[in-house]
């Protein structure tokens, strides 16, 4: 068979990619070693994750007390308070970093997470290697370790995303709609070229659905019509390029929106403000 007449197959969907380049995460180790006794955790706007690699960990969180006896990651996506309560002489040892999602509150993948994931270590898939690296490099002292280690806990952030997506246990929201095999078609054109003219029946021939079957799923996966959550993830867009300090024009012009007047409509119907309000509201 000559090389020109091989089909190479069509490369899967990479259902992560468009979001991460534009709302990316990143992190910054706090705290490495032994944590013994009684720690309460809460930073303003920030997320935190701590990887525990041994030892129990007793956990008070979102009014109800859980007890962690195997290595695990505690993810908080976004502020909550935590306390943690380990034994006052061995305690646990972990490594804890806090995460900073790009665009704050507003980040769709920050919104979309629930308040907490707690998942063993031996559960996230494929992170055993990049684990072994984090601890290595955590509780050595070698030049360079804080860069290498927040470089590693933004990996295992990246890794707990992908397994919770293939796990597809979450109840409805952005993360449910990604993980049906043909709503993500759909979901990762919107991510990627938001500012196209989309249509009901364009995303639903990305799907490879009818357009009453995409839109009755994609409802009952997302919680949303495709067309409300196109505009929303548009707006999100938009108050990403208002924090720096895109002009509107602009920004219409690379949302999908006809001008700057269709676009404050867009903004204030979801929002409930003028961009510049919220602009404004966002600099106090």
């Amino acid at each position: 068979m000559s090389q020109s007449s091989i089909n190479p197959s069509p490369m899967p969907i990479d259902r992560l990619d468009s979001l991460l380049q534009r709302f990316s995460v990143s992190a910054q180790m706090f705290h490495s070693g032994p944590l013994c006794g009684i720690h309460d955790f809460l930073e303003k706007d920030l997320g935190q994750l701590h990887v525990i690699k041994g030892g129990e960990v007793q956990v008070h969180h979102l009014n109800k007390r859980e007890v962690i006896s195997e290595p695990s990651v505690l993810f908080y996506p976004r502020p909550a308070h935590h306390r943690f309560i380990t034994d006052k002489t061995v305690g646990a040892e972990m490594a804890c970093a806090n995460v900073i999602f790009n665009a704050g509150v507003i980040n769709p993948i920050a919104l979309a997470l629930p308040p907490v994931v707690i998942l063993p270590l031996q559960e996230i898939e494929g992170a055993e290697a990049i684990l072994d690296a984090l601890f290595r490099e955590a509780f050595a002292h070698l030049c360079g370790r804080q860069h290498v280690v927040n470089r590693l806990f933004e990996v295992v952030i990246v890794l707990i995303l992908r397994t919770l997506l293939n796990r597809a246990n979450i109840d409805s929201g952005m993360l449910a709609g990604m993980s049906h095999p043909q709503l993500a078609k759909a979901m990762v054109a919107i991510h990627t070229t938001p500012q196209q003219s989309w249509t009901l029946e364009d995303l639903a021939e990305k799907a490879g659905m009818s357009r009453s079957q995409f839109a009755a799923v994609f409802r009952e996966r997302v919680g949303a019509s495709p067309i409300d959550y196109l505009t929303r993830y548009r707006i999100c867009v938009v108050q990403d390029r208002l924090r720096k300090g895109e002009a509107l024009k602009s920004i219409a012009m690379n949302t999908g929106y006809s001008g700057t007047a269709a676009l404050s409509r867009a903004f204030s119907a979801v929002c409930g403000q003028s961009p510049r309000e919220w602009k404004q509201s966002q600099a106090k």
